[in-house]
């Protein structure tokens, strides 16, 4: 009896690559896709990501799409409540486990297991603990292809959203900038490769810039968002709009 697991789907090439893996991994049944969607724009949280072209992926993988909606800057306690009633849903229908693209974060992996222990599931990482360089190497040479959608301005100037990831963009990266953007100095959306059924039709829309500010009487800890950093709201994100076709 395999094992059914829920996976935990950002849009981007991590993602891609995890559940290219865990596909491959006769122990599991992967029931669905679960992504989280800021509620306001309708677009996958910190992807910038229209639903359009995430619901278009989940067709052209072939698996459910289940879309979680989140508020702007959610509390953790208002994510965490989201978070686990979806989680009951999908307990009930016999999902066990739950797969994550994470590859070195330690607090991150500790975080999840924590939470999800408390409820009855466990978690998956196909991917932790494996060099990034060989991760995005092995990502390239399987055919994916995935595009800049997001960066941080602490760590990439505009230059670099709206880019393919190739080995000239692997090249051009600074030396304190992880290849995978593991550290969230990049985001990305993944739309052709072996996991895909045909390619994602997109077009490049406008590049903007974003910067988010703290809520008044908000400890930045609180927030679901990665803002544990002392000067997390001093830096703002280049987003490159992609246009469902």
């Amino acid at each position: 009896m395999k094992k059914k697991a829920l996976f935990n789907w950002s849009s981007g090439k991590d993602s891609a690559l995890a559940l290219y893996k865990i596909l491959q991994d006769p122990e599991f049944e992967i029931s669905c896709l679960l992504t989280s969607v800021n509620q306001q724009f309708q677009r996958v949280s910190m992807h910038g990501v229209r639903i359009e072209l995430l619901q278009q992926q989940a067709k052209c993988i072939g698996l459910p799409l289940e879309i979680m909606q989140i508020p702007e800057m959610p509390t953790m306690e208002v994510y965490e409540e989201v978070m686990n009633k979806t989680l009951g849903k999908l307990k009930e229908q016999g999902v066990t486990h739950s797969v994550f693209g994470d590859i070195f974060l330690e607090d991150l992996r500790k975080y999840r297991e924590d939470k999800l222990a408390k409820i009855g599931f466990e978690g998956v990482f196909p991917l932790w603990k494996v060099p990034t360089l060989d991760l995005i190497q092995e990502f390239i040479a399987l055919g994916f292809k995935t595009i800049v959608v997001c960066v941080n301005e602490r760590y990439l100037d505009k230059s670099f959203v709206g880019r393919v990831i190739d080995q000239d963009f692997i090249n051009d990266l600074p030396e304190n900038v992880d290849v995978c953007g593991e550290n969230g100095e990049f985001h990305t959306f993944t739309y052709d490769g072996p996991i895909f059924s045909k390619p994602i039709d997109f077009e490049i829309g406008e590049i903007v810039y974003r910067k988010y500010e703290r809520h008044e009487k908000e400890d930045s800890s609180d927030t679901a968002c990665d803002t544990s950093a002392s000067d997390a709201f001093d830096y703002g994100f280049w987003y490159c709009d992609l246009i469902n076709t």
